[in-house]
């Protein structure tokens, strides 16, 4: 058995563990991989600071996850937080416990080494793409990393303020959505990513639980099934008519549908509609989703 090491994603919608196996030849192999929803961003737009329940259910999740680990063995863990332990004026409430249940320093990246990762796991992930140009969008909960690479490196990368918990939580003020919330979302969405300057015509890897949910989604899987997942392509249709199928129904109607986590229900509309804008913005038909975002792009490098 090769060296075990563990990457921690803690984000603002959820908290994501990936156990792997690393080989000698620097490849790597998954063990174990959780998905937890903690919701640290919740009301941090609105007050700058991490909600206590949502401190507390985070922590919970870290409780669950240093188990986990010591299951399986780990050796070596390397924790980071993105954007709601960016902006929280009280992360320390979360961070410093976080860090001693886990062993080990969390990494608060900024959204341009946010980016880098996402973009390290991709290439690894589909090296013939990589091997040209293509476009890598990760929609988190409270900011959207896109990236640019030629030739296996980065030439653009932009971390944007919007994300699928910060715009539901500023647009979407009915239950269902009201015309006037949906066009709200859209035109926020759009206006946001329209300064990025990003190529047309070449291939879109969507990363993070809102690409993975509308892949989930539109195959109506009751488990989730990362083998499936990881290369699906969804053309335009698909996304546009998933999003408006969110737009119409309750948060409590999502939370039925086939696919679809009940925890993600209230904010997949947001996610969707920043995934569109970014296809319109490209003239992409499809994007390719990958189920390895940060997490892995973490594990590549503690591979090395």
């Amino acid at each position: 058995m090769g060296e075990r090491i563990a990457a921690i994603d803690i984000g603002t919608n959820t908290l994501l563990l990936l156990v792997a196996e690393r080989s000698d030849d620097g490849g790597l192999m998954a063990v174990h991989e959780d998905c937890q929803f903690g919701r640290l961003g919740k009301n941090l737009d609105a007050s700058g600071n991490l909600d206590p329940s949502a401190v507390e259910r985070s922590l919970d999740v870290a409780r669950r996850y240093r188990s986990a680990m010591q299951a399986h063995g780990v050796e070596r863990v390397h924790a980071v937080g993105t954007q709601a332990l960016r902006e929280a004026g009280n992360r320390a409430d979360f961070v410093g416990p976080a860090e001693e249940m886990f062993g080990c320093e969390i990494e608060i990246i900024s959204g341009e080494r946010e980016a880098e990762l996402v973009y390290l796991a991709s290439a690894k992930s589909f090296p013939d793409m990589a091997a040209d140009t293509m476009v890598v969008a990760d929609v988190g909960g409270g900011s959207t990393e896109t990236i640019v690479g030629t030739a296996g490196s980065v030439t653009f990368r932009h971390s944007t303020p919007i994300g699928s918990v910060r715009l539901a939580e500023r647009h979407l003020k009915h239950d269902p959505p009201s015309p006037e919330d949906a066009t709200a979302l859209v035109e926020a969405a759009a206006a946001a990513l329209a300064p990025l300057d990003l190529p047309s015509g070449v291939p879109l890897v969507a990363t993070a639980g809102t690409a993975t949910t509308l892949a989930t989604v539109e195959l109506k899987l009751a488990e989730y099934d990362p083998d499936r997942i990881q290369g699906l392509r969804l053309d335009q249709a698909v996304v546009e008519r998933q999003l408006a199928r969110y737009l119409e129904q309750t948060v409590a109607e999502r939370q039925k549908m086939p696919g679809l986590e009940p925890e993600r229900a209230d904010v997949i509309p947001a996610g969707t509609a920043i995934f569109l804008c970014l296809m319109r913005k490209l003239g992409a038909d499809e994007l390719i989703v990958s189920d390895r975002g940060v997490r892995w792009g973490v594990a590549y490098e503690m591979a090395r």
